[in-house]
């Protein structure tokens, strides 16, 4: 097993959302393409086939919209005596709509292709998807069984009635279902995790975490999927995704991709010691060598407040390879932990050499740099940073921090609280990590601000005491110590494990820093020190 792959898979893909658009819009090829259709219809705008494929390539390039126009225009001006560009013309729009999930106009589109070729099975699957996601569950069997007869294997059939007969509450038949297609290609990846869908949609779990782990051994195709997956199941059910992963441990005791993933998965969850043990098993028993095991160590150790054995970890990591720019990183954390800020800024420095563009340097490089009591420099950087990632919440607050605490900005910290509240991103205003609450409060709208820190508590599944973590510096700084300290308690009661946010972050306001020297919080350290290790 590679662990460099997966540990890439996990960081840069499990914990994040799937990837956008593909990257071919650099491929020169592709930009010559796009330069001569453009030419093209600077020459003749009516040109239904040139539009028809730069639709298609604004389609490949993850662009809908300006796919979706072009299409338009070609059905516009496309010739009615052209029935074979008009029937691909129309698909390509059904696949356009399918995209945008836009399902009724993708099904007059696929019924208009279905007229002219009443055979085509993508556009029959399709029209059973669309119909399926309409909950037009009548007219989706009919469509699901039209493929069956055409493919008596068909395992897109065979899928689509299994989530039919789950929406129906005939669980019995679902799995049946399922495990007739599984059948016909065990040795694929791909038919595990469709399998993993069904049972997830069913209620079964236990049952998906099974089967993403069989999909994770069968092949790696879909190892970075079935990774996410498991990660996102861990946010509802982290029980049953660790119990899962113990079993396939006990079937397969020295296959370390599973004590890994098991790590990796404790980690986010701020399972630290858990953490440890399987890194510690996957190095010490030699069931695979990699640096990054090192630097995952470190960062566990780096929470725990070990920052000895976490810079010992770290160095470790930083000499076994030269693809070590994340690994500066976190060093660079833990020598602005230990207050060796020449260090810390050094390492941020060695990052960015690697890697300019890293928003994780720039923090690190602004922080040490705000250590060594040089903010000027350390607002440029947030600034650079800011122009890369203009949607990230956690940045603008600590760059609004910056401006107001510590170059006496107010109008342009304000702007940059301003931008969280304003924000058009993925994240949901009551996620706690959306932070909206916190730039509520530096904006005065402090009865806002409450309210949204009541509805996030109220709403959130706290799996892992990371939301009441957050609650309690919220209202550590609202004054509000009782509110803190209820908080403090029930995070820890659920297991947040960060001993060096606890007693040693001081950034962006967003931290406990004003509980620490109420004697509530010593005792509340000291009652749960097991956690910590300590």
């Amino acid at each position: 097993m590679n662990f460099k792959n997966l540990s890439l898979a996990i960081l840069l893909g499990a914990f994040s959302l799937c990837a956008s658009a593909q990257s071919t819009q650099a491929d020169p090829l592709a930009e010559a393409m796009m330069k001569a259709y453009n030419q093209l219809l600077d020459e003749d705008p009516h040109d239904a086939e040139v539009l028809f494929r730069r639709a298609n390539e604004y389609y490949r390039l993850g662009d809908y919209i300006k796919a979706l126009d072009d299409i338009n225009n070609s059905l516009k001006y496309l010739s009615e005596d052209d029935a074979d560009t008009r029937l691909q013309a129309l698909q390509l729009r059904s696949n356009i709509y399918m995209m945008q999930r836009k399902y009724e106009q993708a099904v007059g589109d696929l019924n208009s292709v279905l007229s002219l070729n009443p055979q085509n099975y993508i556009a029959i699957y399709q029209r059973a998807y669309a119909l399926y996601e309409l909950g037009r569950y009548t007219e989706a069997k009919t469509d699901f069984r039209m493929l069956q007869q055409n493919n008596p294997r068909s395992q897109e059939a065979l899928f689509g009635l299994a989530r039919i007969a789950v929406k129906e509450n005939n669980l019995g038949l679902a799995n049946e279902l399922c495990d007739k297609a599984v059948e016909i290609t065990p040795s694929n990846s791909e038919v595990y995790m469709r399998r993993a869908s069904v049972r997830s949609l069913a209620g079964n779990e236990q049952g998906a975490v099974d089967d993403y782990i069989i999909a994770i051994s069968t092949d790696q195709d879909n190892t970075p999927k079935a990774l996410r997956e498991l990660v996102s199941l861990s946010h509802t059910n982290y029980p049953v995704v660790i119990a899962g992963l113990s079993s396939a441990i006990r079937q397969a005791p020295r296959n370390g991709m599973f004590y890994f993933i098991r790590a990796m998965i404790a980690q986010g969850h701020c399972n630290y010691l858990a953490a440890i043990a399987d890194y510690d098993k996957i190095i010490n028993e030699n069931l695979d060598s990699y640096p990054g095991l090192n630097a995952a160590l470190a960062e566990c150790y780096y929470a725990l407040g070990k920052l000895d054995t976490a810079l010992l970890n770290i160095d470790y990591a930083i000499s076994a390879t030269r693809d070590n720019e994340r690994y500066y990183i976190i060093k660079s954390r833990v020598q602005r932990a230990l207050e060796d800020y020449d260090s810390a800024l050094s390492c941020a420095d060695n990052a960015l050499e690697k890697d300019p563009n890293s928003n994780e340097a720039l923090i690190a490089k602004a922080l040490a740099q705000l250590a060594l009591d040089n903010s000027a420099d350390a607002s440029v950087c947030l600034s650079e940073a800011t122009m890369n990632a203009p949607a990230d919440p956690w940045l603008a607050m600590l760059r609004g921090w910056v401006l107001k605490n510590f170059r006496k900005q107010d109008k342009n910290a304000r702007l940059s609280f301003e931008r969280v509240v304003e924000m058009d991103t993925d994240i949901d205003i009551y996620n706690a990590k959306s932070y909206y609450g916190f730039a509520l409060r530096q904006l005065g709208r402090d009865d806002e601000a409450t309210q949204w820190m009541q509805r996030v508590l109220e709403t959130s599944d706290d799996y892992d005491g990371e939301v009441n973590y957050i609650g309690a510096c919220f209202y550590a700084q609202a004054s509000d110590f009782d509110k803190a300290f209820r908080c403090m308690a029930s995070s820890l009661e659920k297991g947040y494990a960060n001993y060096y946010n606890w007693t040693a972050n001081n950034d962006a306001e967003i931290n406990v820093a004003p509980l620490r020297n109420d004697p509530r919080f010593k005792e509340l350290i000291t009652k749960y020190a097991a956690i910590f290790g300590r």
